[in-house]
């Protein structure tokens, strides 16, 4: 997200990631609000596939996609504990602000972001929506700041500002090594079955894998199977598995023009073993 200052100049767009679906109307009537506030300002959905309550698939959705956003205010909603305790919250960044619970779903974008600047949490009612209950905070608290600060309202106008140390952290999975192997994990499915591995190809080189050659990859009680390491998806052999750096530096498994993920039964959370020719280069 490109440079914005609390209380400056309008932001230009609005940014929207949620776990609404496009089946009920929810997703649209958060749009609408925002646009009621903010008349004029775009609204880019990024998605509202997040699968239900998954806060961590919808941090990891959020972290991909936030470098590529325009100038302006980031929307995340993904809110099982909406009506309990947890807070929602505006962060302000050194390139724009992130809107959403605090529940470790904007956690993740904050650490690549470089930290928060400033956080508050949003209490002030002069900026929300009345509401007929207290289920639908992405309508009634989140949309609404969102749009308010697009619209140049001064971020501590939202509410007080509240320690960033105590902004919940995100669960990420982090790779282990033992030996040749890597103990990873799938955390994400793409629509095409492509499943993104929390290994970067680095890693791999040091293990002694290259491009070209060969690895295994092991899942379960499953046999191990043997994939070769392209660099691109077109280059798998028909019913072929390959290891592919994908668009965001990370490892993934793929089959040409068919799904990894039923191919090898694999899902978000699955542990997948990469095993290396184990000759460190």
């Amino acid at each position: 997200m490109s440079s914005a200052t609390a209380g400056a100049s309008p932001a230009p767009c609005i940014s929207f990631l949620s776990d609404y679906g496009d089946v009920d109307e929810f997703a649209g009537v958060c749009r609408a609000v925002m646009a009621g506030i903010a008349p004029g300002v775009p609204i880019i959905d990024i998605t509202h596939g997040v699968p239900p309550h998954d806060i961590r698939a919808g941090g990891l959705t959020l972290v991909r996609a936030a470098q590529y956003l325009p100038e302006g205010v980031l929307l995340a909603v993904v809110d099982p504990g909406v009506g309990t305790g947890r807070r929602a919250v505006a962060v302000q960044l050194a390139r724009g602000f992130l809107v959403g619970p605090d529940n470790g779903l904007l956690a993740p974008t904050v650490a690549m972001a470089g930290g928060p600047e400033r956080i508050v949490e949003l209490t002030n009612t002069e900026y929300q929506l009345d509401s007929p209950g207290p289920t639908f905070a992405g309508r009634d608290v989140m949309a609404p700041a969102a749009a308010y600060l697009a619209s140049g309202v001064p971020l501590e106008s939202l509410g007080p500002e509240i320690d960033a140390a105590h902004l919940m952290p995100g669960t990420l999975p982090v790779a282990t090594e033992e030996g040749a192997e890597v103990r990873a994990e799938v955390l994400w499915v793409d629509r095409f079955g492509n499943c993104q591995l929390n290994v970067d190809p680095d890693t791999l080189r040091r293990l002694g894998a290259e491009p070209g050659g060969p690895v295994e990859i092991a899942h379960g009680a499953d046999t191990p199977r043997l994939a070769r390491w392209v660099t691109a998806y077109g280059d798998a052999r028909p019913g072929e598995l390959v290891l592919v750096v994908d668009s965001y530096g990370l490892a993934s498994l793929a089959l040409d023009r068919s799904s990894a993920a039923r191919e090898c039964t694999l899902r978000a959370g699955s542990e997948v073993t990469v095993i290396t020719p184990g000759e460190a280069t």
